[in-house]
């Protein structure tokens, strides 16, 4: 009997299941073995007995949850085809964050695709997206509304720095996720010319030593240190989204508010935030570069995780393409669901 894609994936309640291999991939509660897209809490989460990532990933998950966050492990190479029970899996570049990856399952000329969360955007702190023709394609929709399309992050970036120089008596205070974005702003700014110090928040400094000891070049970085808030004008500071509208942003010299998200498209968000200067800058493919993955891959059928999923359902339908939505719970709306700042520092 010839394999099918539901042979291949199923639906259980952590999340999908590979039954011809044994393993889930990116389940959200403690399985036998699980297969990690990439280090962001919502999807790597703490207590399985067997992980298997890339390496970049695994030490992500190490720096994150501490070096017993699962009995076993092992790294999967970019590219490595590795034969797990009756299947073959790789591990292919996502072009989320450091060590982010697609999950390939195949087995006798069906292949299917688990993307995790994607980009196709330019990123200097991690491997471009790869298509990777298939079968069946699993995807995110984020950002899954035809509203949604991303300006240019470098331009984006500019805005941040064309304030810094418009208002050098101000403390420029950047909201970030701490895994992936933080230091994608950073090296953004380096590329764009911002020689000086970045100041972190503590939250920050664990993951950024990470990406630097991974050789990627964010520059000079300083822990924000709460005695020598008052003396930060002119500074860039990064901290984690919530401290943002905390007391802590308080004490920096009339502190301009920065969010960046792919949300700061929507102005509601920003304001409700109170964000001053909303950068929108997104880790997460917009509604342009998801239709133009899913058309890239061939897929005669697609499975939508968590986001907008009725959206992408309904183009994939006028494009002659089975689709149907997933309703994965335990991934944040947002693509990115963070530990609290506490957690990180701790």
């Amino acid at each position: 009997m010839s394999t099918r894609a539901s042979d291949l994936l199923t639906l259980t309640r952590e999340g999908l299941y590979c039954p011809l291999g044994d393993f889930h991939v990116d389940p959200t509660w403690p399985v036998k073995r699980a297969l990690i897209t990439h280090g962001h809490a919502d999807h790597a989460r703490a207590g399985h007995i067997q992980v298997m990532a890339t390496p970049e990933t695994l030490r992500i998950m190490a720096v994150r949850y501490g070096e017993d966050f699962c009995t076993t492990s092992q790294e999967a190479a970019l590219g490595e085809a590795i034969r797990i029970g009756d299947v073959t899996v790789r591990f292919v570049p996502a072009g989320h964050v450091l060590g982010s990856a697609q999950i390939v399952i195949e087995r006798e000329g069906v292949r299917v695709v688990v993307s995790g969360d994607y980009k196709r955007a330019p990123d200097p702190t991690c491997l471009p997206f790869e298509v990777v023709p298939c079968d069946v394609f699993i995807t995110e929709a984020t950002f899954g509304l035809p509203v949604f399309t991303h300006p240019d992050t470098r331009g984006e970036v500019r805005k941040l720095l064309d304030s810094q120089r418009l208002f050098p008596e101000r403390t420029h205070i950047v909201g970030a996720y701490a895994l992936g974005k933080a230091q994608r702003v950073m090296a953004l700014l380096r590329e764009e010319g911002w020689d000086g110090p970045i100041h972190l928040h503590g939250a920050m400094e664990k993951l950024t030593e990470l990406y630097k000891r991974e050789g990627i070049p964010l520059g000079e970085t300083r822990k924000v240190v709460a005695a020598e808030r008052k003396d930060l004008a002119g500074a860039i500071v990064i901290c984690p989204p919530s401290s943002i509208q905390d007391l802590w942003s308080r004490k920096f010299p009339d502190p301009v508010t920065c969010f960046a998200s792919g949300w700061m498209r929507v102005r509601a968000r920003a304001r409700q935030k109170g964000v001053e200067l909303p950068l929108v800058i997104s880790d997460h493919a917009d509604w342009p570069d998801l239709c133009r993955t899913i058309r890239e891959t061939g897929a005669g059928e697609v499975w939508v995780t968590h986001g907008q999923e009725d959206a992408l359902v309904h183009w994939c339908g006028t494009e002659g393409i089975r689709a149907k939505p997933l309703h994965l719970l335990g991934y944040g709306d947002d693509g990115e669901a963070e530990p609290a700042p506490a957690e990180e520092a701790a």
